[in-house]
């Protein structure tokens, strides 16, 4: 195995929640209500729909805002990852990842592990636009059993919420996670700080029409057909482990550029609602933007300046 190399979940396609448009010749995100399913193929600076896309938009009345999944992994640590994370937003490489107590930087002496005090309360991540990146890997139907689909989010909202439900699964399963029938379901809320307009976050949960109880049937049954079958779970976990331990950052080159333009542009004008991955779009839930006089963001300019670029549109 080549030595700095993260090895993580293959990709097969992407969950979206929006897409990059292009705006007096910017390319900047708009966010959405509902999910799209992507290709990891664009065209023309578009991401390709993915055929799952529309199969699960037509079992639905409207929007697509739910979408069955499973988990890879019983470790909910593995299934998603979640740090603070700085990028260079001209070449597309990780500069800084850190955990809230330690981070590795990137240094001129090569990388270097350090005290992490939060994006808050660090100088070099606040001029760097250092926030919380968190990327979540699930299944969708059963055409690649250990291929993956890539939510990538930079919500406080959607990462807290993804964590607590996942360790919660995992405890009530007797650690079945992997096994367990499930949906990401998109939902949405007003807050002061988003000055009552609406922002979106992704939550799990049992799928539509399933108790909890039921759900946990279900995966006691999977769990028992794959070991009568062979399959070795807890193989499949340390091997993750192994892979995920393999290098310094998860974040290729190659998928760095998609993540600073998603998650990290420049102009940051849509921090505000839950900015999602990287099948081509982003979203956040904490909205702050412009200046204040210590030269850092507000959230009225943030909200002013989106308002003037996406012409006061409304997810």
């Amino acid at each position: 195995m080549l030595k700095g190399l993260v090895i993580s979940p293959p990709v097969i396609g992407r969950i979206s929640i929006g897409r990059i448009v292009e705006k007096n010749g910017k390319r900047l995100p708009e966010k959405d209500d509902a999910f799209t399913i992507t290709t990891q193929v664009q065209q023309r600076g578009d991401w390709l729909l993915h055929p799952l896309n529309e199969s699960l938009r037509k079992a639905t009345t409207g929007k697509l805002r739910a979408i069955p999944v499973r988990f890879l992994f019983n470790d909910p640590n593995l299934n998603l990852r979640a740090e603070y994370s700085l990028f260079d937003r001209d070449t597309g490489r990780p500069v800084c990842v850190g955990n809230g107590e330690t981070c590795r930087r990137v240094t001129e002496g090569g990388i270097t592990s350090m005290g992490c005090s939060t994006p808050d309360a660090c100088a070099f991540g606040q001029a760097g636009n250092c926030k919380p990146y968190g990327r979540l890997n699930v299944a969708i139907g059963d055409e690649d059993e250990l291929g993956s689909f890539v939510f990538r989010t930079t919500s406080f909202n959607s990462i807290r919420t993804l964590a607590a439900r996942l360790h919660y699964f995992s405890a009530v399963s007797g650690n079945l996670l992997s096994c367990l029938p499930l949906e990401l379901r998109l939902r949405g809320k007003s807050t002061t700080q988003s000055y009552r307009s609406a922002i979106y976050y992704v939550d799990l949960s049992v799928r539509s029409g399933s108790t909890l109880e039921e759900t946990i049937g279900h995966a006691r049954e999977l769990d028992t057909r794959r070991r009568a079958a062979g399959y070795d779970q807890t193989a499949l976990d340390t091997a993750a482990r192994i892979g995920f331990s393999n290098g310094a950052f998860e974040d290729s080159i190659e998928d760095g550029s998609a993540v600073v333009e998603e998650f990290y542009p420049r102009s940051d004008p849509q921090d505000e609602g839950d900015r999602s991955n990287s099948g081509g779009v982003t979203q956040t839930d904490s909205p702050s933007a412009g200046t204040d006089s210590s030269g850092r963001s507000t959230l009225r300019d943030k909200l002013e300046r989106k308002a003037v670029l996406l012409g006061g549109a409304a997810a």
